[in-house]
């Protein structure tokens, strides 16, 4: 997947806003009747976050 409106990509290092905590995200996907992009990172897998949520390091 590739795109240029999403602001994280596989791969890259963030932090997580309301705990400080740095990961790494493992997969994003837009989801379509949100009109938003949400992201799972690698250490909390079953978890998902959106783009406010995160900030790039």
């Amino acid at each position: 997947m590739k795109s240029t409106n999403n602001r994280y990509q596989n791969g890259q290092m963030v932090s997580i806003k309301t705990t400080g905590e740095t990961v790494t995200i493992l997969k994003w996907q837009y989801i379509k009747n949100m009109k938003r992009y949400s992201y799972i990172v690698k250490e909390q897998p079953s978890l998902f976050y959106f783009e406010e949520e995160l900030e790039e390091l």
